[in-house]
């Protein structure tokens, strides 16, 4: 009898929609994803009259793309490598690339959904609105942002086999994060500490959001930070891709 190997696309189809299954039985990781941005940027109405809407709102946003990609998307991979969930996966009909890419298109989403969600707080809470193109635009800069924290979540899997080292190492790295953000970002660790924040994923981020949300005033500085960013993606990402192991044994 002649053995009938499915379609890759059609196998993919079905891996998206069980990933989709499963962080919707998940979803308390997903509110929490975006209710970290949520009560930063409501903590933070009173910096909008000094750093701007657009600026506020990029700087809640990307506390909410850390946290998907770090405290997310690194711990999930890393508990389903350790329930030996990779290895069952890479039997089946499709090759290794679409296990990942299944992945991250629920990633994707995730990102959409945290994005449109700080838009609709901030209206609703601080009156901060967005042209058209800026919203829009926003949409394309969270999705490189995002990405940026994603490979680097890749990274620290792909460098980490034990499951709770994972975590460990996320909780740090989100925390280190947490405190260039707030301390260095806006300056109260002096000019050079700042000058320094700017160029990390952190603040080249934060940069390239800010800009998008006011694309009239796009700058060569916003180019540079994109720039930087895909960087980032790429170093981040490589890593983790050449490092990632599909069983933690």
């Amino acid at each position: 009898m002649e053995t009938i190997i499915p379609k890759t696309s059609t196998v993919f189809s079905a891996l998206l929609r069980a990933d989709l299954t499963t962080q919707w039985r998940n979803r308390r990781g997903a509110i929490l994803s975006l209710m970290v941005p949520v009560i930063i940027l409501i903590s933070w109405k009173g910096y909008i009259p000094k750093i701007g809407g657009p600026a506020t709102l990029a700087n809640s946003l990307c506390y909410g793309l850390i946290s998907l990609g770090l405290m997310g998307y690194s711990n999930s991979i890393a508990r389903d490598r350790d329930k030996g969930i990779f290895q069952r996966l890479r039997v089946a009909p499709l090759p290794s690339w679409a296990i990942m890419m299944s992945r991250l298109a629920v990633q994707l989403i995730m990102i959409l959904i945290i994005t449109t969600g700080i838009f609709i707080v901030g209206f609703n809470v601080d009156k901060i609105t967005l042209s058209p193109a800026g919203y829009l635009v926003t949409y394309f800069t969270a999705a490189v942002g995002g990405a940026v924290y994603l490979a680097l979540g890749q990274a620290i899997v792909g460098l980490t086999k034990n499951a709770e080292t994972v975590n460990s190492a996320s909780r740090l790295v989100f925390l280190a994060f947490i405190l260039i953000g707030t301390f260095g970002g806006l300056g109260a660790l002096g000019p050079q500490i700042q000058e320094i924040t700017h160029w990390t994923p952190y603040g080249t981020v934060e940069t390239i959001m800010a800009a998008g949300m006011a694309p009239a005033k796009w700058d060569m500085d916003a180019t540079n930070a994109l720039l930087v960013t895909l960087g980032y993606i790429i170093v981040f990402a490589t890593v983790g891709i050449k490092q990632f192991k599909w069983e933690s044994k």
